[in-house]
């Protein structure tokens, strides 16, 4: 599960890039019964932050990067940002976004896994990171999807000290490799890798990538409410034992999501 004491390793935040911040902000406050705060309008820097009951959940932010797609950017903590990018290089991934202060709230940087998987880094200042997980309406997991689900684990496990075991799909679906936090117990997975053919990777041309999943009180009702509000669905509702009830959503600019309802413990 996914908690707010962000030890090392562990997703501490995420955010969008939308290419229409107005539009986006409208789609996940219909979707996910989020509050938007504004913290700028118009040019480069426009965006916010998403609220649930006053909380914190994610933030968004105008897509500037050229030839970029809409997507989900997923940060995870580290105690020291410089050293998890010289790490980055020595492993063969790429630094797309230096080590930067935020001003007091910490420092930050992105990169991309040696097969293009983006993903972020924050070491905490001030600023932790989301103020709501594991509810409805916040971030409950994240997973990758990969080609080379060997690859990603020497890659992550050797950044962020990340464990893994692995549990087979229902139904021959192949294999599912569960994260967690070196150190934690296993209750405090927080995530998975899931290994598909390169032609299966439509979202990113080939490339692996990472994307959030929320927790929801009602999975049909979400979905409904994503077709309503522009949105499709490349798979579900359905339900996976001992999982829960789930789909997999893009929102109006084909940015990539999932809702999950968790089965009863």
């Amino acid at each position: 599960m996914i908690t707010t004491d962000f030890a090392p390793g562990s997703p501490c935040w995420l955010d969008l890039g939308a290419p229409d911040v107005r539009a986006a902000a409208a789609f996940y406050t219909a979707v996910l019964g989020w509050d938007y705060e504004s913290m700028g309008e118009g040019g480069e820097m426009e965006g916010g932050m998403f609220r649930r009951d006053g909380k914190i959940v994610a933030g968004l932010g105008k897509l500037t990067e050229e030839g970029a797609r809409p997507a989900w950017m997923i940060y995870f903590t580290v105690t020291d940002a410089d050293a998890t990018t010289e790490a980055v290089r020595s492993a063969g991934g790429t630094v797309r976004v230096e080590p930067r202060d935020l001003d007091e709230w910490g420092r930050m940087a992105q990169y991309s896994d040696p097969l293009g998987g983006q993903f972020a880094v924050w070491q905490p200042g001030t600023n932790k990171g989301v103020e709501l997980v594991d509810e409805p309406g916040s971030l409950s997991w994240i997973e990758l999807c990969t080609h080379d689900v060997a690859g990603a684990k020497e890659f992550y496990g050797g950044i962020l000290g990340w464990r893994f075991s692995d549990t087979e799909l229902p139904g021959g679906g192949g294999t599912y490799s569960l994260i967690t936090p070196e150190g934690l117990p296993e209750e405090r997975m927080h995530g998975g890798l899931v290994e598909l053919p390169r032609e299966a990777l439509t979202q990113a041309d080939g490339r692996p990538y990472w994307h959030p999943v929320f927790r929801v009180e009602d999975c049909d009702a979400a979905v409904e409410r994503v077709r309503e509000n522009g949105g499709s669905v490349q798979m579900g509702p359905e339900d996976a034992e001992g999982v829960g009830r789930l789909a997999v959503c893009l929102d109006p600019s084909n940015a990539d999501f999932v809702v999950l309802k968790p089965s009863e413990s």
